[in-house]
C-alpha cells in the first residue's frame, strides 16, 4: 500500500519522503505545485488540491497542521480506507489557546483526534531550519539582523522528526500517542549564528534591530496576530533556556542530530556553493 506525504515542498517531509524510499515503501506526493516539487523519479507527485486522487490506494497519511479544509480531507480519508494519520503540529498545541500558533495547532489536533482514524501527533518545537532564513544576509553581508540574539531554543533536525514520523507511518504502536520533540540541547539564537561561523569557517556578526522593523520582516510568516506570537515568543525566552525532551531517544534508540550536525548539512546554503 501506499503513504501519502503532504506539504511535499516542505523540508520536514522532503526528508520523510527520502526515508520512506530507503525503507522501501511506496510514496506518493501531494503538493500545491507539483510542478516544483523536484522529488525522486520513484515518487507518484500529484495536486495537493484533488484529494479523491491524492488518497486513491493511500493507507497512511503524514499531514501538515493546516486546519482550513482539513475536517473535509479527513472525511474522504476514512472513506478511502486510510487506517493511520500522522500529523506534523507544533509544541503547546491547544484549541483553546490565547496564542496563535498554539491555538492554530491544536485546532488541526482535535480534528485529527475527532476524524475517527488511527492518529499520531508530532509537537517539535523550533526547527533548526528556521535558520535558513538568515541565509540571503550571511552570504552578502557576513551578518543576521535580528532583536534576540540571547533568546533560547532547542532547534531539532528536519530529519529527527521525519524519523519519528517514519516511525510511527511503519511501525505498531503509534495509535494515537503525541510525541513532544526538541533538538538535544538549549542554545541561543547567537550561539547558532556561531556554529555556522565554525562550520563555514567564515567570521559572522549579529547586528541588532529595532522591533517594529523586525515585525514587518516577519509578516512574511502569517497575520499579524502570528507575528505577536512570534516576539512573544523570543522575548518570552531571552536568557532562559528551554526544557530538552528525550522522546527521539526513547523511539529511535539513537541520540538527536545536534545544531552542529544540522550546519555541516546545510552548510552550502549559507556559502552559495554546492
Amino acid at each position: 500500500m501506499t503513504i501519502l506525504v503532504t506539504g511535499a515542498r516542505g523540508h520536514v517531509a522532503r526528508s520523510l519522503i527520502q526515508q520512506l524510499l530507503e525503507a522501501g515503501e511506496q510514496v506518493r506526493a501531494a503538493s500545491k505545485d507539483p510542478a516544483a516539487a523536484h522529488l525522486p523519479t520513484a515518487v507518484d507527485v500529484v495536486a495537493a488540491d484533488d484529494p479523491a486522487l491524492a488518497l486513491d490506494g493511500v493507507d497512511r497519511v503524514f499531514l501538515y497542521a493546516d486546519p482550513q479544509g482539513l475536517d473535509a480531507f479527513l472525511a474522504q480519508a476514512r472513506e478511502a480506507g486510510v487506517r493511520h494519520v500522522v500529523l506534523l503540529s507544533a509544541a503547546l498545541a491547544d484549541p483553546t489557546a490565547t496564542d496563535a500558533i498554539a491555538r492554530l495547532h491544536g485546532v488541526a489536533e482535535e480534528s485529527v483526534t475527532a476524524s475517527g482514524l488511527p492518529w499520531t501527533a508530532l509537537r517539535p518545537g523550533a526547527f533548526a531550519t528556521n535558520t535558513l532564513q538568515w541565509a540571503p544576509e550571511i552570504r552578502t553581508e557576513g551578518r543576521v539582523t535580528n532583536p534576540f540574539p540571547d533568546t533560547h531554543s532547542a532547534p531539532i533536525h528536519e530529519a529527527d522528526i521525519a524519523e519519528i514520523a517514519l516511525n510511527a507511518l511503519i511501525e505498531d504502536g503509534h495509535e494515537n500517542a503525541v510525541y513532544e520533540l526538541t533538538g538535544p540541547d538549549s542554545i541561543t539564537q547567537r550561539d547558532q549564528l556561531n556554529t555556522i561561523a565554525r562550520t563555514i569557517a567564515r567570521p559572522l556578526e549579529w547586528h541588532l534591530q529595532d522591533l517594529e522593523t523586525h515585525r514587518q520582516v516577519l509578516s512574511r510568516w502569517g497575520s499579524p496576530e502570528i507575528v505577536e506570537s512570534l516576539l512573544k515568543h523570543s522575548v518570552a525566552a531571552t536568557n532562559i533556556p528551554v526544557t530538552t525532551t528525550n522522546t527521539f531517544a526513547k523511539i529511535t534508540g539513537k541520540h538527536p542530530r545536534s545544531f552542529a550536525q544540522w550546519a555541516e548539512d546545510h552548510k552550502e546554503a549559507f556559502t552559495g556553493t554546492n
